[in-house]
């Protein structure tokens, strides 16, 4: 979508009709999707203008310390969509639908998608394709957004044998072209596509009316999206090939508390500047007006 950066005009909030409606092929910008699971990310986000802020599931490996995403319930998205939601974003807030959340009956589905739309999700994120139309259609029938994850789906990563790219084969990339126009017609107003082949983002982007956002599918879709951690460096202990680093945060973070540690064992902090220094009258009145303390 158009920045308003260059622009007097305020920034208006994002709606899902606005991203439905978005195709680079019809002359609009590329939609700009980055994740963020707390308030400061999301200021920092929306002071950047994104499009949409994903509060994914990914915050079970970069925030709270798991090795996958299953580990994430929907009581922790709760937590971290209230506190994305609170800072009143204009950008369109994604809530992710963790496993087994949307993975049961489409009356069960509904009650943990309702969940997360009350703690401030404006729409939902759900993975998979045509054997999760059901429950789709059950949570876009109740007013619910929903973006549709096809491609790589992580939560699926124990029965694709691993993160691996997907699609690779000609009938692979057909079908999952089917399964993107399925969930098109199921109601779903935009696909996130992960991991697959460039030429495979590009088809699926083509044949569909409503916008495609990549991860690691391709510069051919409508828009992309990163991992918050990735983009500015603070996650270093892997580095898959779609993602590139635009900052430094682990180093300069890491530096900074460095510094502060030295500063203590040095006694050079606190100092003045840092320290509420008594009046004249409280050192007098306690005894010990004139006294100082000496170093060892």
């Amino acid at each position: 979508m158009a920045s308003n950066a260059e622009s007097e005009t305020p920034r208006r909030r994002i709606t899902v009709p606005a991203i439905r409606d978005s195709k680079v092929r019809n002359g609009d910008d590329p939609l700009v999707m980055v994740t963020a699971y707390d308030a400061p990310m999301a200021r920092i986000a929306e002071e950047a203008e994104v499009d949409l802020i994903l509060v994914g599931d990914s915050l079970g490996m970069v925030v709270l310390g798991h090795s996958n995403t299953l580990e994430v319930t929907v009581d922790d998205m709760v937590h971290h969509i209230k506190a994305v939601a609170r800072t009143r974003p204009k950008a369109l807030v994604v809530a992710d639908m963790p496993w087994m959340s949307f993975h049961v009956s489409p009356q069960d589905t509904l009650i943990n998608a309702a969940r997360l739309i009350r703690a401030g999700g404006k729409c939902l994120k759900i993975e998979g394709g045509t054997k999760r139309i059901p429950m789709m259609e059950a949570v876009i029938a109740a007013e619910m957004p929903v973006i549709a994850h096809l491609g790589l789906t992580p939560q699926s990563f124990n029965a694709m044998g691993g993160f691996k790219i997907q699609a690779r084969e000609a009938e692979a990339a057909n079908e999952l072209v089917r399964e993107a126009k399925a969930v098109e017609a199921a109601g779903c107003f935009a696909v996130l596509l992960e991991g697959v082949p460039d030429v495979v983002g590009q088809m699926v982007t083509d044949a569909l009316s409503i916008p495609t956002i990549g991860i690691g599918a391709g510069p051919a879709c409508d828009g992309q999206v990163l991992v918050y951690h990735d983009i500015i460096g603070l996650e270093n202990r892997f580095k898959p090939k779609f993602v590139r680093r635009f900052g430094t945060a682990y180093e300069d973070q890491l530096e900074s508390v460095q510094q502060y540690a030295q500063a203590v064992r040095h006694r050079t902090f606190p100092a003045e500047p840092e320290t509420y220094v008594a009046r004249e009258e409280l050192t007098e009145a306690l005894g010990l007006y004139g006294s100082k303390t000496q170093d060892s």
